[in-house]
């Protein structure tokens, strides 16, 4: 009742929506750094929002089957092969005993996601499957480490033929340039307005410093006018500025607390996109209000929880 592993890429990790509860004792979310994508795949195959998945950065990842099922597969295209035949994302696939599914190298986007009907059955580690290696917690032994070669994901076999793909209208594009929405918070106002119109209309390139804890970009350095802050907790999507100026985005797998200033947060949803950027690739800041975009979670949470 597995999934084999015989190849596990550069990056895979059980993923389920997160671990929450316990960042005042310093340990982080984790959980899907394009929540868009892993709800949908979840959504396709009826499964509980929470249900566990495969996080596959960049590809690599080569599976075989040992009893059926159905997967979805979403996020980013990154050249899957079923039995060596090209299948796309944000659709189901009916496996068979046998099969081998595959991962190449990203034709848009950087992370898929992969969700087998009824979640992959995983212990949980404080209450979640969510793999943060940096912390040692989660996964398949509960211990933080990436899947690997010889591991095996259970599942409950399924037999029935099952076939849902995802509207054009929810697909986004991952080639595109991104605008991501900051709401002002945190240090805003220690800011002067001549270092937060550097934010906003500038142009930036997401380095090679990337990865679950958050991107560090490179372009127009900001300075801080305030003095030294305490320590303090870090949201999803705070934006955080070093003493080099140069913004860091902080993701899923962030800190829990830190000293640097921050000149607000990108929103949770545009973070979904952000997440699937690569190192050279380019985008721009906008000031958004926090009203709106609360009224834009709640239509998306409606949408996927209700």
């Amino acid at each position: 009742m597995s999934f084999d592993i015989i190849k596990c890429g550069m990056l895979s990790l059980l993923q389920d929506y997160g671990r929450y509860g316990y960042q005042h004792i310093g340990v982080t979310s984790g959980g899907p750094m394009d929540e868009h994508a892993f709800l949908w795949a979840n959504k396709l195959l009826d499964n509980v929002a929470n249900a566990t998945q495969i996080e596959v950065t960049f590809g690599g990842l080569v599976l075989l089957a040992t009893k059926p099922t159905v997967i979805a597969i979403t996020g980013a295209d990154l050249g899957a092969y079923i039995n060596k035949k090209a299948v796309k994302p944000w659709r189901t696939y009916n496996i068979s005993v046998g099969d081998t599914i595959m991962f190449n190298q990203p034709n848009t986007g950087l992370r898929s996601y992969l969700a087998v009907k009824g979640g992959f059955h995983v212990e949980p580690h404080l209450g979640s499957s969510a793999t943060v290696v940096r912390e040692g917690i989660g996964g398949t032994e509960r211990n933080g480490v990436k899947l690997e070669a010889g591991d095996k994901l259970k599942y409950a076999p399924y037999t029935n033929q099952y076939f849902r793909s995802v509207s054009s209208h929810f697909i986004p594009d991952y080639s595109a340039t991104i605008e991501l929405g900051v709401i002002p918070s945190y240090q805003f106002d220690g800011f002067s307005k001549h270092q937060t119109n550097i934010l906003f209309s500038s142009t930036y390139e997401i380095s090679n410093q990337i990865d679950r804890m958050g991107y560090r970009l490179k372009g127009e350095p900001i300075s801080y006018d305030g003095n030294g802050i305490i320590s303090e907790g870090i949201s999803m999507g705070a934006v955080q500025i070093p003493q080099d100026g140069q913004p860091i985005v902080l993701l899923r797998d962030r800190q829990t607390i830190g000293g640097y200033p921050k000149i607000g947060c990108v929103s949770a949803l545009d973070c979904n996109l952000l997440a699937q950027k690569r190192s050279g690739d380019t985008i721009t800041f906008k000031l958004i209000d926090l009203q709106h975009e609360q009224g834009r979670r709640c239509i998306f949470n409606r949408f996927f929880f209700d």
